[in-house]
């Protein structure tokens, strides 16, 4: 007897055996259902952040959050003793600058949190803004309206506008919110919080950046060293790659003009180089070569603007470019009576990644002859995207013969004669010029055979001419949707 199992202990064993993988599986769905829910309430949690509202009220951190609640109290009475109503301008500005100095020392989030205090604590009263509208609507048309006008303005003013000219009233407040804009910009896409705030920044700049407070300087040679430092450091489109090569950038026959305001008076806000030549330059290599002798200034005809660099990123959205080169002009015609044209050696920072999503489009507008050409030339007929962009992959290596290179230079011309987007030119270079009132002049193959041209446009370059006596004309016409070309380049566009 003790040898054998009894049968009754056998089938519980069995059953046992046969039932755990169920349990244990229904076990496993109730505990990750409950996991489930718990790790959706914490995203949700996260993926919700508390406004400040919510965080002022609070007495414990949550999550991510940078500065506790008490922190954040104290960080946003700060801000309000800043525009207190009884403070004075200096005084204003001297507790703005301490705030300034806490920022120096904060971590990115802390900063952050400094941001949606501004943002959600200094908004304009929204109800005492829907009063002044309904008054202001009212008045329409009667005796009035005037003061209604004015009660709306005044309501549409925040007491963030306020807050921020504070800080611009100590000696380096102007440079502390230039920066302070320039940290925010790349967060405004993941973080819409914070769009009021830059919003309010980028109207104030084009107030205080105005182009009747900036001073046009010419930069030489002989400028403070600090200075000459910062044009190698802000070089936007042909970089300097050595002190040598800044000292040709700025011969006698080279010219470098920088907008400055008087908040930043050792900081070029942007810049233009310039050579004095005898025609329109199809090449930067001559521009650019240290061993070339200088030009005759007495004999130039023409002034090259081939390079304009913005230094400050915090500025982003105020316009400089088109003053900057209509100042540079008088200054030019100034001094060199002989000069008569204006034009750029510009780049084309777009064309290649455009090419390279529209080449297939660009082969259907060609006709039964010409594709045929093009597929002998590339080896397969027809030929398709994939074949076009092959054969241009190395394109300073093709003759001046080639379909190939026609047809590159054609899709060049189409993309800055031709595309347009939202009203504007898709090229970045070209939506600055062509805004301003310059027209496409020329095309230049090898304009630049640098690996960062070839990467940019297969090195070609353009010239953008400025006719001064047009260039009311080239805006309007840009403004009906045409983009002002020559003929060379409207030839080459094939409509």
């Amino acid at each position: 007897m003790m040898n054998g199992t009894p049968e009754w202990i056998t089938r519980s064993v069995s059953r046992l055996r046969t039932s755990a993988p169920a349990a244990d599986k229904a076990g496993e769905k109730l505990a990750k259902a409950a996991l489930d829910k718990s790790v959706t309430d914490v995203v949700a949690k996260v993926a919700v952040p508390r406004s400040t509202n919510e965080r002022l009220a609070a007495t414990l951190r949550r999550g991510q959050e940078a500065l506790s609640p008490r922190a954040l109290r104290r960080l946003l009475a700060d801000l309000q003793e800043v525009v207190a109503p009884q403070v004075s301008e200096i005084e204003g500005g001297r507790r703005a600058q301490a705030v300034a100095e806490w920022y120096a020392k904060a971590e990115p989030e802390e900063r952050r949190d400094m941001w949606l205090l501004m943002c959600e604590q200094f908004a304009p009263d929204a109800t005492r803004f829907k009063s002044a509208r309904q008054r202001y609507e009212a008045a329409a048309g009667t005796a009035e309206e005037g003061q209604a006008e004015i009660s709306l303005r005044r309501a549409l003013v925040s007491p963030r506008t306020r807050l921020l000219q504070r800080f611009s009233a100590f000696p380096e407040g102007m440079r502390f919110l230039v920066d302070m804009r320039a940290e925010i910009l790349p967060l405004l896409k993941a973080d819409k919080r914070l769009l009021p705030l830059d919003a309010e920044l980028e109207h104030l700049f084009s107030t205080w950046f105005d182009v009747a407070f900036l001073e046009l300087r010419r930069l030489s040679w002989d400028s403070p060293a600090s200075l000459l430092e910062k044009l190698i450091k802000y070089e936007a489109v042909h970089d300097i790659r050595s002190w040598a090569d800044l000292k040709n950038r700025l011969d006698s026959d080279r010219r470098c003009y920088g907008f400055f305001h008087p908040r930043l008076p050792n900081e070029p806000l942007i810049f233009v180089e310039v050579a004095l030549v005898d025609k329109i330059s199809a090449s930067i290599t001559p521009l650019l070569d240290e061993a070339a002798a200088p030009v005759d200034i007495t004999r130039a005809t023409t002034a090259i603007f081939y390079s304009i660099s913005n230094t400050q990123t915090g500025l982003r959205g105020v316009s400089f470019g088109d003053s900057l080169i209509k100042h540079v002009v008088e200054t030019l015609t100034a001094e060199f009576p002989r000069l008569r044209t204006f034009a750029t050696l510009s780049p084309i920072p777009g064309f290649r990644a455009w090419l390279s999503k529209h080449a297939g489009a660009m082969l259907e507008r060609l006709d039964d002859k010409r594709r045929a050409e093009l597929g002998r030339a590339v080896g397969f007929e027809p030929p398709q995207a994939t074949h076009l962009l092959g054969a241009i992959d190395k394109a300073l290596e093709l003759d001046a013969r080639s379909p190939v290179r026609q047809m590159l230079l054609e899709c060049a011309a189409y993309y800055l004669g031709r595309e347009m987007q939202e009203g504007k030119p898709v090229d970045p270079v070209a939506r600055f010029h062509l805004g301003n009132g310059a027209r496409v002049e020329r095309l230049n193959w090898a304009g630049d055979p640098s690996s960062k041209g070839q990467k940019q446009s297969y090195g070609l370059m353009v010239n953008y001419l400025y006719d001064l006596k047009r260039i009311d004309k080239h805006r309007s016409l840009l403004a009906q949707g045409k983009v002002p070309v020559s003929g060379d380049i409207d030839s080459l566009c094939r409509d």
